[in-house]
């Protein structure tokens, strides 16, 4: 499922009153908006932006890590630590849907060089041990050389475990790779296996966070990890035109995020598991739910007729002509627009 696919019909002059495409769709509220106004600044290029390290040391600290690193987006995050982990003729193995190998553009490999190798995806999001090892080169001039394991959590929603992570991380080390993870939803991850935060953390040697999904933020991930990967990642960062100057506007957004909209994902959790069994029990296609996300695949293939139904009563959602349509719930879908979204769906199907 491509979770890009599809426009949303336009509203006209209603606006929506509920949008499921992404959780990145959310805005700050009031108390963000605050913090931004408040923060601190200087130029993070020369270093001197407080709340940009502020945010940096506060969120390696939290997850055990020596260093962190602000950048623009999730995908530069990903990018600079697969760089600074690899080398021009090196390889990444990675889950051939994981985000790194299919919605970021092949950048490893176009800007830095270095191969992905996909990997099977099992049922429950995880890479097998075994396929791993599998996958490793051997010393041979023939091939490239296997560097770098790249998991990924949440994936679809999913959270896979502690120990599925560290069976992966394991293979992996035992054949000299490092281990990236992809944390794009990390807290969301945190919430749906109910550990703690360093309990996931320590496992990978470098993790990309980012701040505007589940968190709420406008824009933003942090890489944490070894000191030294980070600076390696922060000399990438400029070469890739991700240095910016007076960042902690978005960094005081981060930090507002991680004081108050942390602990609150278990109820994105909960109405996506509202809308889930809101859908079963209409008997009209197919529903699996998985932390804030809800996959429902319309049974007589109306999924067009179903989105422009949607957004006739102020909610939009993103889908294809077929296959499964992806609703993610968020902090700015409160029980009123899940009561609202509910409401929509029965009389379409009634």
């Amino acid at each position: 499922m491509n979770q890009y696919a599809g426009t949303s019909p336009s509203l006209g002059r209603n606006q929506p009153l509920c949008d499921l495409r992404s959780d990145t769709v959310t805005r700050p509220d009031a108390g963000m908006m605050a913090a931004i106004a408040a923060a601190d600044l200087g130029d993070d290029v020369y270093g001197e932006d407080p709340s940009v390290n502020r945010l940096e040391a506060l969120l390696a600290e939290r997850l055990g890590k020596e260093a962190g690193l602000l950048l623009p987006t999730g995908t530069q995050s990903n990018l600079v630590a697969l760089l600074a982990h690899c080398g021009r003729g090196e390889e990444i193995l990675v889950g051939v849907d994981y985000h790194v190998n299919k919605y970021e553009a092949a950048g490893a490999s176009v800007l830095g060089g270095i191969a992905l190798c996909p990997l099977p995806i099992q049922e429950d999001g995880s890479l097998h041990p075994d396929a791993i090892a599998a996958a490793v080169k051997p010393d041979d001039s023939h091939m490239a050389i296997s560097r770098l394991l790249s998991l990924e959590n949440t994936h679809n929603g999913q959270a896979v475990s502690l120990a599925q992570t560290q069976a992966a991380a394991d293979a992996a080390r035992r054949a000299g790779l490092a281990v990236h993870l992809d944390g794009a939803r990390f807290f969301n991850a945190i919430a749906a296996l109910g550990c703690a935060e360093q309990d996931l953390a320590q496992i990978p040697d470098t993790i990309s966070i980012c701040l505007s999904k589940g968190l709420g933020t406008p824009a933003g991930s942090v890489l944490v990890g070894p000191r030294d990967l980070i600076s390696k990642a922060r000399r990438w960062r400029k070469m890739l035109g991700g240095g910016m100057r007076q960042s902690g506007l978005l960094a005081a957004a981060g930090l507002y995020a991680l004081d108050h909209n942390v602990a609150r994902l278990s109820e994105d959790h909960a109405r996506a598991a509202a809308l889930a069994a809101t859908l079963g029990n209409l008997q009209s296609g197919a529903v699996t739910q998985a932390s804030n996300m809800v996959f429902f695949t319309p049974g007589d293939g109306r999924n067009m007729d179903l989105q422009a139904h949607l957004a006739e009563n102020g909610v939009v959602i993103g889908t294809g002509e077929t296959g499964p349509i992806r609703l993610v719930l968020h902090r700015d879908v409160s029980d009123a627009g899940l009561e609202l979204v509910t409401q929509a769906v029965q009389q379409f199907y009634g």
